[in-house]
């Protein structure tokens, strides 16, 4: 035999040989399990939780008319603050005007202060309480701090008013003491008069009983 056909007779077989290891390889690749491919956890979920509410604890309401007496006095000045304050009380009734007087209380020496309670009191039309404020004014004029310097002229006009209004109080009541006393007067003169009539009336009233005879003279005398 020669080379050449020995060679074509070789190459079938190593052709063949060769595809088996192939085959094979292929199978002992598909057989062989992959690892599995690593999970990833999910992001972790955020929760928005509600913002912790504080109780706050609640301060006393004051009138209506006081945080905006302090803004005014805080930005134009406690003259302005004043002039708005006596516009606020001017519509305020008698049960308002006494719950007023008592949230203010001893005003101190605070001048802004001083001239609202002054205003204040001044609403009642009482003679004390118009004394009380006008001294309170008295004490403004006096004071000699800065912001007392600034409501000094506005607490002696105030002071000089409310010394005119207690002299007309004064003498409104004096007149009604005088309309009480006459008119009490009248009455008992009044009373005095009917009592006269009453008199008049029973001299001038017929008597009931029958008239007494006149008795004969002894003797048949005349009488």
């Amino acid at each position: 035999m020669s080379i050449l056909s020995a060679r074509r007779n070789v190459l079938p077989w190593a052709a063949a040989i060769a595809v088996a290891w192939l085959l094979a390889g292929c199978a002992a690749s598909s057989t062989v399990p992959r690892p599995a491919p690593s999970e990833v956890p999910p992001p972790p979920v955020v929760q928005n939780l509600p913002v912790p509410v504080v109780p706050v604890e609640a301060e006393p309401t004051a009138p209506a008319t006081q945080p905006a007496i302090n803004f005014i006095a805080a930005t134009s000045g406690p003259v302005a603050a004043a002039l708005a304050y006596a516009d606020k009380v001017r519509s305020m009734g008698p049960p308002e005007v006494t719950a007023e007087i008592s949230r203010l209380g001893e005003p101190g020496e605070v001048p802004l202060t001083q001239v609202q309670l002054a205003l204040v009191l001044a609403q009642t039309r009482q003679g004390a309480d118009l004394a009380r404020a006008q001294g309170l004014l008295q004490r403004v004029a006096a004071n000699q701090a800065p912001e007392a310097q600034q409501l000094a002229p506005l607490a002696r006009t105030l002071s000089a008013r409310y010394g005119e209004q207690r002299r007309v109080e004064d003498e409104r009541d004096k007149q009604a003491q005088q309309l009480k006393d006459s008119q009490r007067r009248i009455d008992q003169l009044n009373d005095r008069l009917e009592a006269l009539r009453a008199i008049e009336r029973s001299f001038s009233r017929p008597s009931n009983h029958p008239p007494v005879p006149s008795m004969p003279a002894p003797n048949g005398g005349k009488p």
